[in-house]
């Protein structure tokens, strides 16, 4: 009887999941090891190694986590320092570099967190905190998700020992996993998106591309080359090929979009129109409560525009939404204020208001308001907010939180496109207008649907009144700005209290006002009638990411499973030679 001779490793056992690991065949590949270096184990005799190539300790992890959600949220407005969204993500790469989905699950709700909860700030501003952070934690959980998946998706052998592929690979996830959240759960919640933190950036200018999904996959793929990059440094080896050209091709992605020929010229005539924001008597909760202010504020600031043009001058007045807090439809003395005001300035109101049918329930509505004629043409919100406007699930949630029972009459959605046709007697045509209400301007497929459907300028009415001096506003005119970019339309962002602007087609703010002030805006908009690609592509650049990022993470799955059956296939025959020459 002898002693068994050591057995070889089994042939497809899986190599280190990290940017950090060998490839097969090298020599740092043959290095044996006590632990995988991805695990973060400790690995006797190695602590120098460890420093430099290894994963984060798990404090450390954590702590990157944490930071890379604060960074991020200073991205987007108010801060808008827009070259942090790359650190962030960055960070991310980093956090998630240890084994272990739950783990990674952990690390990625500490991203979310840190992320939403700052961001998401004008919610507990507007409600109270249980819904603000049930918000936060509901979109966190989203990061979680990927935190996880990236984790399985790295398993794939291929990409394991690839650092670049990993560099795509994780932006794919990234952008897969947020485009999931912008469709589900009750029609999605798209805030905080990638792209919306671009509207200053050149990456922005991608928009015309491939809509916000182009953008988020390029500002999460320069992340993720900045990773590499750092990685490589640490590791003190390839610093060319792992450090320099990474860096190069992230300020390439960054810079590159500068050379989309985004075409900001009139093709069909422009349209002279006037904005009124007609402000509040208080910020938050107390916005509305007396009775027809909102309504007289923006009278006064529809004559007040007489200040600056001619009766007759104006093709449009632009109201936000809630413009007026009464129904003009319903409300007599309401309807002849509205129609004495659109006489005096000679030209019809788009209004902002709410319907009440006898049906049951409340409809968002922009009224179109000839003088002498009345509500002419009229859109109703497709996508209320949830939540906000309308409240599912308002048992079970009255559990947690009184807040529900403010929204008394949910909001019932609007079944047609957002157009309303405007008769220009100056142009001799009707003109497209594309409307979005409030929220709808962070949903793409509402926009896009609009220009389809002909639309040559783009309206947003909003009203930000209950979120006070917080920066939702400023976030919604990031929005309202990439949408100018991806549509190729002149867009307007009126606000019952601010802030309002006028964006040209190429995203470019023209105009802006203050937070609660009373202000007007008149502005001659370029009408458009051509279509960009991505308006062109419609969803089809979300499809394909989310595609992608389901087949990388089948393809970890499946590589991972692979290697165990090998492993388990490996081990039978040499227990049962260890057992034959036992006897």
């Amino acid at each position: 009887m002898h002693a068994p001779e050591p057995t070889a490793a089994p042939a497809g056992r899986s190599h280190p999941a990290g940017p950090d690991a060998p490839a097969p065949g090298s020599p740092a590949a043959a290095t044996p090891t006590t632990g995988p270096a991805e695990t973060g184990r400790d690995v006797p005799g190695t602590a120098d190694a460890r420093t430099l190539v290894g994963p984060p300790s798990r404090p450390l992890t954590l702590l990157l986590a944490l930071a890379g959600g604060l960074v991020t949220d200073a991205a987007f407005p108010d801060r808008g320092w827009w070259p942090l969204a790359f650190v962030g993500v960055a960070a991310l790469f980093w956090a998630l570099r240890r084994d272990g989905a739950r783990w990674g699950f952990l690390v990625g709700l500490v991203w979310g967190l840190a992320f939403f909860l700052p961001h998401l700030w004008w919610a507990n501003y507007a409600t109270e905190t249980v819904p603000w952070v049930a918000l936060s934690v509901m979109e966190a959980c989203f990061v979680a998700v990927l935190g996880a998946a990236w984790v399985w998706a790295r398993r794939w052998s291929w990409l394991a020992a690839r650092p670049w592929a990993q560099a795509v690979g994780f932006a794919v996830l990234f952008v897969g996993v947020e485009q999931a959240r912008t469709e589900v759960p009750f029609g999605g919640f798209p805030w905080g998106r990638l792209a919306f933190s671009q509207a200053d950036s050149p990456l922005g200018r991608a928009a015309w591309l491939g809509g916000e999904a182009l953008v988020s996959l390029l500002v999460a793929l320069a992340g993720s080359l900045l990773a590499v990059a750092v990685l490589a440094l640490v590791r003190r080896r390839d610093v060319v090929t792992g450090a320099v050209v990474p860096v190069a091709v992230a300020g390439a992605l960054v810079v590159a979009p500068l050379f989309v020929p985004l075409d900001t010229r009139a093709e069909a005539g422009t349209l002279a129109v006037g904005a009124v924001q007609g402000n509040v008597g208080e910020p938050g909760l107390g916005s509305f409560a007396n009775r027809a202010e909102v309504l007289n504020n923006h009278l006064q600031g529809t004559l007040a525009l007489l200040d600056q043009v001619e009766p007759g001058d104006l093709d449009v007045v632009l109201w936000p939404e809630n413009g007026s807090d009464l129904d003009p439809q319903t409300t007599p003395d309401v309807a002849r204020a509205i129609d004495d005001a659109a006489r005096e300035v000679g030209a019809p109101i788009l209004v902002g208001a709410q319907e009440y049918p006898e049906t049951g329930g409340r409809y968002n509505v922009s009224l179109l308001w000839e003088p002498g004629a009345g509500v002419v043409d009229r859109y109703a919100k497709q996508h209320p907010a949830p939540f906000g406007e309308y409240i599912p699930l308002r048992p079970l949630l009255r559990v947690f939180s009184d807040q529900v029972d403010r929204v008394s009459i949910d909001m019932i959605p609007g079944t047609e496109t957002g157009v309303v046709d405007l008769a220009s007697e100056r142009l001799g045509r009707t003109v497209p207008l594309g409307v979005v209400i409030c929220f709808e301007v962070a949903y793409d497929g509402l926009v896009n649907d609009a220009v389809d459907a002909g639309a040559e300028v783009l309206v947003v009415p909003t009203n930000n009144a209950s979120f006070g001096y917080t920066a939702e506003s400023t976030q919604q005119l990031a929005m309202s700005r990439l949408r100018a970019v991806a549509t190729g339309r002149a867009t307007v962002q009126v606000s019952t209290v601010g802030v309002s602007g006028v964006i040209a087609p190429d995203g470019a703010l023209l105009q802006s006002t203050g937070l609660f002030t009373a202000d007007q805006l008149v502005a001659d908009l370029p009408l458009r009638t051509s279509l960009t690609p991505a308006v062109r592509a419609g969803d089809w650049p979300g499809r394909v990411v989310e595609l992608l990022a389901l087949g990388l993470l089948a393809a970890g799955v499946a590589s991972a499973v692979r290697e165990r059956r090998t492993v388990r296939s490996s081990a039978t025959p040499a227990a049962a030679s260890t057992g034959d020459d036992a006897r």
